[in-house]
């Protein structure tokens, strides 16, 4: 039914068997998705909740932390890792360079959750030096990480956001950029991180990130998931800008509408762990600019899933997804 209802055929995905069972909605339909949705990512998290590092390696056998950016985000976000892991930096000789990995993204995570959202002009001092020495202390840990494993892409992306937080001016993102897409040139949260850097309020000039957005998708291949990259450079430009009314117009929904039909919704679209996350991005995007044709399809595919993340940028990020859900 729903397949003839959004034009598509009525072949659903194959069902996914390391899926979570999806919870019980909350009244508006909703849930926030836990663990990328996955049993083996909820494995992992539970494994580094109870600092069990034989444990988290276990876990780790299915992915590539070094490339799955999804995945260290949910060591890096973890309260308590920093507890455990610098002990498994010092005793695993085998596997240090994970271990620096995970623990360098936690330390970037933990620097910020010290600095708090505040406006800079509102931080304290002491927040500002815990800030910068949790930041050092990544920044070492990742370049040791990435030296030795110069394969892996994650420290690099993870070191554009160490630079951002410590001002550490154009030649030094400039280089980690080039790093980063020299191992992948199509890495999706590469491209949002310069995405983000690009913005006046890091000292980008205006529609420089929605121009290297575009750049950026137009070399995608059909289904890969870059086609998120537009999405987050007009949610940025919906950030920057003092009307909330900035994206309601119908080239940038014809826009979003394309990018969403290239990317997440095409065929060769391939749903890893934690694609939710995806199609939550185009699904702000297409909500803020009012788009009533393809947005209701993203909606639909989520069944209820949201993701903090990017509705964080709202000051009411659960109501305003439930809000855009029920009026799509």
């Amino acid at each position: 039914m729903f397949g003839k209802l959004f034009g598509r055929g009525g072949d659903r995905p194959v069902a996914d068997p390391h899926a979570l069972p999806v919870p019980r909605p909350q009244k508006n339909g909703m849930y926030t998705l836990h663990a990328l949705g996955d049993t083996r990512v909820l494995a992992l998290v539970e494994a580094a909740g109870r600092g069990d590092w034989p444990a988290v390696k276990a876990a780790l056998a299915p992915f590539d932390p070094g490339r799955d950016h999804l995945v260290l985000a949910e060591l890096a976000d973890l309260d308590g890792v920093q507890d455990w892991i610098g002990r498994a930096i010092e005793e695993d000789k085998e596997h240090r360079a994970t271990a620096l990995l995970i623990s360098g993204a936690r330390h970037i995570a933990w620097a910020w959750e010290a600095r708090t959202s505040a406006r800079a002009v509102d931080v304290t001092q002491e927040q500002w030096r815990i800030f910068h020495e949790r930041l050092h202390i990544a920044e070492e840990q990742l370049f040791e990480a990435a030296e030795s494993r110069p394969d892996w892409i994650t420290p690099w992306r993870r070191l554009l956001t160490s630079a951002r937080g410590m001002s550490l001016g154009p030649v030094v993102t400039e280089t980690r950029l080039d790093a980063a897409l020299r191992r992948d040139p199509l890495d999706l949260e590469t491209h949002i991180e310069w995405v983000s850097q690009l913005q006046p309020r890091w000292g980008g000039e205006p529609g420089q990130a929605l121009a290297f957005a575009r750049e950026a998708f137009a070399r995608a291949p059909e289904g890969h998931r870059l086609g998120c990259v537009i999405a987050m450079a007009h949610i940025e430009d919906w950030v920057e800008s003092d009307s909330k009314d900035c994206l309601d117009n119908p080239r940038i929904q014809a826009e979003l509408g394309d990018a969403a039909e290239h990317s997440i919704l095409h065929p060769a679209y391939e749903r890893r762990p934690g694609w939710q996350q995806d199609f939550n991005m185009f699904a702000m995007a297409l909500a803020l600019s009012a788009e009533s044709s393809v947005a209701p399809r993203v909606f639909h595919e989520l069944g209820g899933a949201y993701t903090p993340w990017p509705w964080q940028y709202m000051a009411q990020p659960e109501k305003m997804y439930a809000r855009f859900r029920r009026t799509a």
